[in-house]
């Protein structure tokens, strides 16, 4: 692998979401090319301001789908089937991760209820089911981006997986934009320069196919006319528009924008994305595709630092899962980069194996400009910045500069560990989240103290209930000399509310005529240990169709008091907690109201994965799994009431499920195949349950 490859996926990654940002407030249909033109003039920045950008279904689909290849047996090879499932086990049906547009109107909408029906990948996204013009919609493209990721300088590796996973929606034109986009990221991993990009992704895509005529045509238009990407819009409008490729998103009109992009953008990748924006129609996807191309191509150095800044190496996703939905850029990188070394069999460099990990926090910033989201409570008196000035553990650091504070005066560095709705300006997608972060778990960082002026700083380590705001102060120290220490803590319960912020109180103690200036370095920050905590539910808030910290597929779920209220025609789910949380026991209060299924869950993977105990018919409790189809694992005889009180224990250690009602074990039975998972609670079946408080312990 080559030496800068991780480098290279991080600075794809947030180009791609460089782009999906930028074009997002103008993708509207009504935002047409001359509107924007209008309206915003050359555009050189974002043109709209985010407190955190919500979600997008061309961040979800990238992310999500390639989790394929950690659950799915490769033994043959990816195929579209691995990739489908994906698609049902991670999305919640009719909400976030893609648009639910209708049948036969949303590629993605069509392509799911038919994999929801049994009819399966490829045969789902072929023409032959859903018609060709459904089939070439440009969503076969704007899913890919991680598969050319995890390929690099492998042309047609990325192109013959991208092909696997459009095939779960789309067909001819839809296949091909994916396969030539996943070469052209393949390929910038060693040619930086954008015509032979292109030339290496037509080499996989048929010479005959619409795609290759539209991209020669735009390369013939700009050979001819190098200097004016305005003229070349008016060419693609007038030969290749909207109103020559029906649907909604036709690929075809689009994948003109992007080549013309990438051409006009002479390889500079802000310009490059700027112009997909102005371009108009799928802006979002245009300008995520070419960007990721170009993060590669030229790295982070190349993407400027306006369009970083606002990232902060934190993009929210609205997949199933609440915990994997708060995603920490940096680590995901070398998430990516895992799954690279392994589909090659080449052993990944130990420092990364060190340094990530999906089940707890491991800060590093070795990335170059990597901030891993961490952000100040008021700007005039600190700033954070990536940094080689000074390092406890490798080359990097976190520095943060304090500037001209004095006693009483101070600023907050911190990490949100969890979002709620306050967070964001807008309900895109309508993103989920658990929190990344537990009572119980232990906190670690190193700090050195440079001080230029002043007498000494008084630091805090702290922890922010997300609903009363207070800031629990765990410990402080007067901080003078030069020199890394550790800081440590354990997170303490809270009674049953979550923890939105941790960090540090940054706060001068000099007097005001020696101002304290001077930088704080963080480095090798770390959240891990096991997790102990309660939900106080009366403590709860619904907030983007969910109660928090869970997240809900079917069913209507209301807060009544201290329970959640849950009633369904047939199946309905909570889920909350760390997706990776192994051995542990949950208990919950369960009050079933009406009908037969009122379940508390373990190890749940998604929407199609997971244990589940409780009642499951009359005088019945069993242990059932999911695996793409409910399984009774065991049943017992147990009489339960209707309107009675339970407290349900689930006892998951190893392969053996432990289920107690009331303190009583009622049923045991092994299985192995779950070993990780969220938790929550469940209906399968007609009916209405009153979910209490959950509690979780972690062994």
């Amino acid at each position: 692998m080559q030496r800068d490859y991780l480098e290279k996926v991080y600075a794809g990654f947030l180009g791609m979401n460089v782009g999906i940002r930028l074009g997002a407030p103008v993708e509207p249909t009504i935002w047409t090319y001359e509107r924007i033109q209008r309206t915003y003039g050359d555009i050189t920045d974002y043109v709209k301001e985010f407190k955190n950008f919500a979600a997008d279904d061309d961040a979800n689909g990238p992310v999500y789908f390639l989790r394929a290849l950690d659950d799915e047996d490769l033994s043959e090879g990816l195929r579209p089937k691995h990739v489908g499932n994906a698609w049902l086990n991670y999305a919640r049906e009719g909400i976030g991760m893609f648009w639910w547009g209708g049948y036969g109107v949303s590629t993605e909408h069509t392509a799911y209820l038919n994999l929801l029906r049994g009819i399966e990948a490829p045969m789902s996204g072929s023409k032959m089911q859903n018609g060709k013009v459904v089939a070439d919609q440009i969503g076969g493209q704007i899913f890919i981006d991680t598969w050319g990721l995890i390929s690099p300088n492998d042309p047609k590796q990325a192109a013959d997986f991208a092909e696997a996973a459009a095939r779960v929606s789309h067909d001819d034109e839809g296949v091909y934009g994916a396969r030539f986009m996943a070469a052209c990221i393949a390929a910038a991993f060693s040619e930086s320069n954008p015509m032979k990009i292109i030339e290496i992704g037509l080499r996989e895509i048929p010479e005959d196919s619409k795609y290759y005529e539209v991209t020669k045509n735009v390369i013939f238009y700009y050979q001819n006319y190098p200097e004016d990407w305005r003229s070349c819009m008016k060419y693609l409008h007038e030969e290749w528009g909207y109103d020559k490729y029906p649907g909604v998103c036709h690929i075809i009109p689009n994948a003109g924008v992007c080549i013309l992009s990438l051409l006009y953008g002479e390889g500079d990748f802000n310009r490059t994305v700027e112009i997909a924006t102005m371009c108009g129609w799928d802006t979002d996807c245009n300008a995520g595709n070419v960007g990721t191309i170009m993060g590669v191509a030229v790295g982070i150095e190349g993407i400027k630092k306006n369009y970083l800044k606002p990232i902060n190496d934190f993009i929210a996703l609205s997949g199933i899962s609440g915990y994997l939905n708060i995603l920490d850029v940096p680590s995901y990188a070398k998430k990516v980069a895992t799954l690279a070394y392994q589909m090659t069999g080449e052993s990944a460099p130990e420092e990364l194996l060190m340094n990530f990990s999906e089940k707890e926090l491991i800060f590093d910033f070795e990335l170059p400009g990597s901030t891993h989201n961490f952000r100040v409570s008021d700007p005039f008196y600190c700033s954070v910045y990536n940094t080689e000035e000074q390092a406890f553990s490798g080359k990097r650091s976190l520095g943060v500069l304090f500037d001209r504070m004095v006693r009483g005066k101070k600023s907050k560095v911190f990490i949100k560990p969890y979002y709620r709705r306050e967070d964001f300006s807008d309900e895109r997608y309508m993103p989920v989240f658990s929190p990344k972060a537990y009572p119980g778990q232990h906190v670690s960082l190193m700090l050195n103290l440079d001080r230029w002026n002043g007498e000494s700083m008084y630091i805090s380590t702290y922890i922010r209930n997300t609903r009363t705001k207070e800031e629990v102060i765990l410990e402080s120290r007067v901080v003078a000399e030069k020199g890394w220490k550790e800081w440590s803590f354990v997170i303490p319960d809270l009674g049953g509310d979550m923890i939105d912020e941790i960090g540090l109180i940054v706060e001068g103690n000099s007097p005001d005529k020696y101002k304290d200036l001077g930088v704080l370095y963080i480095d090798d920050f770390k959240v891990e240990g096991k997790a102990k905590y309660s939900i106080d539910i009366s403590r709860q808030k619904k907030e983007f169709s969910s109660i928090t910290p869970f997240s809900h597929n079917h069913g209507a779920w209301e807060i009544e008091g201290e329970y959640m209220s849950c009633m369904c025609l047939d199946h309905a789910e909570a889920m909350t907690g760390n997706y990776f949380m192994e051995d542990y026991k949950v208990c919950g209060i369960v009050i079933p109201v009406h009908g037969e299924s009122h379940l508390i869950s373990a190890r749940v993977q998604g929407a199609m994965k997971g244990y589940y105990a409780g009642f499951t018919s009359e005088n019945k409790v069993s242990i059932l799994k999911n695996e793409f189809g409910l399984q009774n694992l065991i049943s017992v005889d147990y009489a339960w009431e209707l309107g009675k009180e339970y407290k349900f224990s689930f006892d998951v250690q190893g392969y053996l499920l432990k289920f107690y009602i009331n303190g009583e074990k009622i049923a045991e039975v092994s299985d192995d195949s779950y070993a990780y998972g969220m938790t929550g609670y469940a209906k399968y079946g007609l009916g209405r349950s009153l979910f209490g408080n959950l509690s979780v312990e972690e062994s």
